[in-house]
This record gives C-alpha cells, structure tokens and sequence, in this order.
C-alpha cells in the first residue's frame, strides 16, 4: 500500500511540472507569433502557416509547374515561345506563400529544371544566330550604297553584278561602319610581354690571335720607316717653299710690312689655309720667321735675315695655339679683301684635293 501511495504520488508530481512546462512552451510560442505577426504584412499567421490543406494546395499547384515544364520541355525550347516565362512568374507567385522546407524543396527542383532549360535555349539561339547567309548580306550592302540596278545593264550579260554605285557610296559605307568601332585600342607588346629577368650572359668565346710571320715582323717597320720619312720629307720641301715665297715677297718691298692673314689664307680653299698655317709654325719654331704687332695691334710677319740672330743666342720665344674654323675664315676674307694666295698651291695634292 505505502509504495502504490508513493508511486501515485511521485506520478502526480510528475503530470503538475509537465503541465507547467507546457504552459511555459505554449506562453513563448505565442510571444514569437505575436513578434513575427508584427515583422510585417508579409508575414503569415502561425495558424495559416500549418494549416495542412493551404500547404497540400501548394504542393499540388508546384507539382503540375513540375509537370508542365516536363512535359512541355520541346515547346519551351522553340525562340517564338514564351511559355517558360510564365512558368516562373507562376512560381514566384507561389514562393510568397512558402513556409516550410517541402514547399521550399518543390520551389528549389522546379527553379532547377526551368534553369537547365533556359540554358538550353539560349544555346539554341546562340547557334542560330551564328548560320550567316553571305548573299543575304551582299544584298543589303548593296541596297544601304545605293546601288541602282536600271543602269550599267551590261553587266548582267557578262554574268557580274548588275547595277550601278554612286560615287559616295564607299564613303557612307565607312560613316556607318565607323560608329562601331569607337573604342580606345588595347595596349599590347609588340614584340611579346616584358621579361623582367635579364638576359643570360653569352659564353665569349676567345679567339686564337694570329701569330704574324718572320717575315711580316720584318717588312712591317721597314715600311713605316718608309712611310714617314716620306711624310717627314714632303713637310720640310713646303716648309722651304713657304719660305721662300716670304723671302721674295720681303725683297720687293722691305719697308711695307706682310700681313699675317694676308700671308696664310687662300681664298680658294680651307684646307690649304690650314696647311699653311702648319708649315708657317715651323718656321717660327725654327727662328727662321718672326710674328710681330704693328700700330694696329695686327699679327705680321716677316723673315729672320742671317744677322739679326747669333747662333747659339737665347731668343725669348712666345708659343700659342692658333685656331681657325670656316665661318672665321670667310670673315677674314670679307675684312682683308684678299683675292688672291700669296702662297700658291703646291704639286703636292692636299687633303681637300
């Protein structure tokens, strides 16, 4: 009796704090409702959201979408129906109503099947957009120039294109088609894309120098020996020339001083003025001329005569670098007025020459 009185009684306890606890449940399931009655007006009741025959109805309605994209799916894929759209404004019509996972699966397998389709259909239009009738085209080219076929008849019996094109009609071709290609031109490398590692060094390969013969290290110096001693020669015969024409000219007139530029400077040619002047430096260099100022503080010569000089005496020398370039050589002829080279041209040919 005691343990039936127990049992009885531990079971009431039991039935009263389950009671509680479902009263608890149900008092916090109606405070969500109420929050989620107040999210907005889309929101849904809790009693509509279950309610089995509004779900069963929806199912039903996707299932025949379901069906209809299915059976269907040939007709959805001709260009000129339009069938698929109003299936998936159908199918956003009944998302709204979507509260629970089954419903929602539905909507996920029916929005799979009209993606699949859509895919395949715009393929298909893809690959008819792509056959291109190359008469077809002609044609309108033809008709947009304004070609007019009641002229140039002849052609047509020649078997070519009858008709007739204006003379502007390649220009308007070129304004229309210009419109198309107003884009900046994309930035490419020429020659490929930049190699930012440097290059790999070449591998030099060392050239084994030719060992000159025995008689090539002989003939070698005697030639240039030969060579300048030439030169050598050539250089002290004009350097005499020149002073012997100073020499005739000082004899003439003694008393009138020579010129310096009137001297050197040939109206005829550059390069023998040069010269000149070279060979000149070695007869003041070797005290057989002498450069001196006059009242105008103008550069003269004249010729050193065997007394003026003891042999053997100290002289104090002056050197200086003298410079000429074409323009101030054409200046000294303008202000000297020479006409003519007091040193006339050697047989021996200059480097103008």
């Amino acid at each position: 009796m005691s343990e039936s009185r127990r049992r009885s009684a531990k079971g009431g306890q039991q039935q009263e704090a389950s009671s509680q606890t479902n009263g608890r449940r149900s008092e916090r399931g109606m405070e969500v409702d109420e929050e989620e009655g107040g999210a907005g007006p889309s929101a849904l009741p809790q009693e509509e959201d279950d309610d089995p025959a509004r779900r069963r109805e929806l199912r039903s309605r996707y299932r025949d979408l379901i069906n209809s994209v299915q059976q269907n799916r040939e007709d959805m894929l001709s260009p000129a129906n339009n069938k698929l759209t109003d299936v998936l404004e159908e199918a956003n019509r009944l998302f709204v109503n979507v509260r629970q996972a089954r419903e929602a699966a539905l909507d996920a397998h029916l929005l799979v099947l009209a993606t699949d389709l859509g895919k395949e259909k715009a393929s298909q239009l893809h690959a008819d957009g792509s056959a291109f009738d190359l008469a077809a085209y002609a044609e309108h080219l033809l008709s947009f120039m304004g070609i007019n076929r009641l002229e140039d008849e002849d052609d047509d019996e020649d078997g070519g294109v009858g008709g007739y094109l204006p003379p502007d009609a390649w220009h308007r071709l070129n304004k229309k088609a210009s419109t198309c290609f107003r884009i900046a031109p994309l930035f490419h490398f020429m020659l490929g894309s930049f190699e930012a590692e440097p290059p790999q060094p070449r591998q030099r390969v060392e050239r084994q120098r030719r060992v000159p013969s025995k008689e090539a290290k002989r003939v070698m110096p005697t030639q240039l020996n030969k060579m300048a001693e030439s030169h050598q020669e050539a250089t002290e015969k004009e350097v005499e020339r020149i002073l012997g024409c100073l020499q005739s000219y000082f004899a003439d007139d003694p008393e009138s001083p020579i010129s310096y530029y009137e001297f050197v400077i040939d109206p005829t040619s550059f390069a023998r003025t040069v010269e000149n002047i070279f060979h000149t430096s070695f007869l003041v260099r070797d005290g057989l001329a002498k450069i001196y100022l006059d009242d105008d503080k103008l550069p003269c010569i004249a010729p050193v005569e065997d007394g003026e000089v003891e042999p053997g005496a100290s002289t104090n020398r002056q050197q200086c670098i003298v410079s000429i370039c074409p323009s101030e050589w054409k200046e000294i002829i303008r202000v000297f007025e020479i006409k003519e080279a007091l040193i006339p041209a050697s047989a021996i040919p200059s480097q103008e020459d």
